[in-house]
């Protein structure tokens, strides 16, 4: 089923797809036929309908970011464990296999110790009404693509960054149309990225370590592409084969609602990774080079 504030816009919708059952939102959260529920609203209403969620019994599968604040998450968490509900954020590549190698080769050695990741999500947004536009509905490049690569380099080194620098460019609009980055952590590994609403469609992330380099197409959506390892004069490509798009992702919340294995993505994750975006809006503002403390 499908819930919508315009009950004409959601009868389409759900007749396009197929959808049995049309709700409001409130009706959503009443119907005791249901369990989880998926929000993918604008960034600013993740929280506060996570939590309503949670309050009405339903676990919660919320789109990324799974809020705009660290504050909110913490909430988030609080409302979670009071009412014995699950709550995931959404990041669709975490679950795919192509994920799961890249762990296994940065973190076996394969390319030797990390010293650098660089990465970048881009694309051009055409459509001048859309809500990644809105300061008030948490709009901006950094909390749309630029939180991939965000995530991409908290998964892959467990901790905030210690020191951050980082510059945007904030369009008319009131939001950060690109945004640009570099996050250094304990022991000198760099991360470098790049986001932004009027480049080419550009994913990728390289990893650089002491001994070969990775090189990842289209990281936060596998779409079938090799991977590149190149080591010792010589380069291999790497494919890995993954279950369709979303598909793992749906899967991970069934076992953690029915008690298998907790979520992929923890609450706790998810809250390191909404802090780092805060601190590199942070230092956006303060102008590069900048450093901010972690929280």
């Amino acid at each position: 089923m499908v819930a919508s504030r315009n009950p004409a816009r959601a009868a389409a919708y759900a007749a396009e797809w197929r959808i049995p059952q049309v709700h409001t939102y409130d009706g959503l959260l009443a119907d005791p036929d249901i369990d989880v529920v998926y929000v993918p609203l604008p960034n600013s209403l993740h929280a506060a309908w996570t939590i309503r969620a949670c309050e009405a019994g339903k676990h919660v599968l919320c789109e990324k970011p799974l809020a705009t604040s660290a504050a909110d998450v913490d909430a988030i968490a609080a409302a979670a464990e009071r009412h014995r509900r699950i709550v995931a954020e959404g990041f669709m590549y975490r679950h795919h296999a192509q994920t799961a190698r890249i762990l296994d080769i940065v973190g076996n050695g394969t390319i030797g110790a990390l010293r650098t990741l660089a990465t970048a999500f881009t694309f051009t947004l055409t459509r001048e009404a859309d809500v990644r536009l809105h300061p008030a509905l948490g709009g901006g490049s950094l909390w749309d693509v630029g939180c991939y690569p965000v995530s991409l380099a908290q998964v892959i080194m467990g901790r905030e960054p210690n020191q951050i620098a980082a510059a945007q460019q904030v369009g008319a609009a009131g939001v950060d149309e690109s945004f640009s980055a570099i996050m250094r952590y304990e022991g000198g590994v760099t991360v470098q990225f790049h986001c932004g609403f009027h480049a080419a469609y550009q994913s990728f992330a390289r990893f650089i370590g002491t001994e070969g380099v990775l090189h990842v197409e289209r990281p936060f959506r596998p779409e079938g592409q090799p991977m590149l390892l190149s080591r010792g004069g010589t380069t291999e490509e790497i494919s890995v084969p993954g279950a369709a798009i979303f598909e793992d992702e749906v899967a991970d919340m069934e076992d953690s609602v029915l008690g298998v294995k907790p979520p992929r993505i923890s609450l706790a994750e998810s809250r390191m990774h909404v802090a780092t975006l805060e601190r590199l809006y942070r230092a956006a503002r303060n102008g590069p080079p900048a450093s901010t403390p972690a929280s």
